[in-house]
């Protein structure tokens, strides 16, 4: 019989633990990666009662160590049967700060996190997927990628919009060459997780983490190249975004 495996970072919590399941519910085995492994022991466990025939591994890895990036990868790789199948660089941080405001820890974290972070995953995830001429890489961008944000959101926006980019330049150079590795990017937009927790439950367009992660899948199965996830109505209002005057985004982003 035929597997196919997804390795998820970030797996621990939040949409890459609701990833994990709906991942498994479709009959994925999991290579599931976080710092805090005593969490991922959990959700495997949880997963194999709900699908006995699901192969899940744990990985303890912290996304800012590119030796143990490229050990812990490496290492799902050969651990599965058949090698893995799709790598969701999924991991990151929502820290951040007014810019100059003399608190810098937090933005340099972001950032270490979700941009230094995600090109190393992005690095060894392709090594594995060019050493065989096949993969799907997805990157979970976010809607704050579309335009600069403002004060505490500066420095993570940023960030998501250098790992959209990091993914089209992956997908100019795939189309170009016809190396058969595809690549999502998802630009998720207001998905209840334990990230952004503390944001007011009444915040206009907010969806559920399994409603969010059901249209990240969605996305992710029909392998699109960028997907604005929920659909509605993320891709009615980025475009709008995206072309809309600075002075007239300074006042909703």
């Amino acid at each position: 019989m035929t597997t196919f495996t997804t390795l998820i970072t970030g797996a621990s919590s939040g949409l890459g633990a609701e990833l994990a399941r709906q991942s498994a519910a479709l009959g994925h085995d999991l290579a599931l990666c976080a710092r805090r492994t005593e969490r991922l022991d959990e959700l495997s466990a949880e997963i194999t009662s709900s699908y006995p025939g699901r192969a899940v591994r744990t990985y303890a890895l912290d996304v800012t160590d590119p030796d143990a990036v490229h050990h812990v990868f490496h290492q799902a790789e050969e651990d599965a049967d058949g090698g893995l199948d799709r790598i969701v660089v999924n991991a990151g941080l929502g820290k951040g700060r007014k810019i100059g405001s003399g608190q810098p820890e937090a933005n340099r974290e972001t950032a270490t996190t979700n941009a230094l972070g995600a090109l190393t995953q992005a690095e060894a995830a392709m090594e594995i997927f060019r050493a065989k001429n096949t993969g799907h890489l997805v990157l979970v961008s976010s809607v704050t990628a579309l335009r600069g944000n403002r004060k505490a959101m500066t420095t993570y926006g940023a960030t998501k919009a250098f790992v959209a980019n990091m993914g089209e330049g992956l997908q100019s150079e795939l189309l170009a060459s016809g190396i058969p590795i595809d690549v999502t990017v998802l630009l998720p937009g207001y998905i209840r997780s334990e990230m952004n927790e503390k944001v007011e439950q009444k915040t206009r367009f907010m969806v559920d983490t399994q409603t969010g992660v059901r249209s990240m899948m969605a996305a992710i199965e029909s392998r699109r190249r960028r997907s604005l996830v929920p659909g509605w109505p993320w891709r009615l209002i980025g475009p709008v975004l995206k072309i809309m005057p600075l002075t007239v985004v300074s006042k909703i982003v």
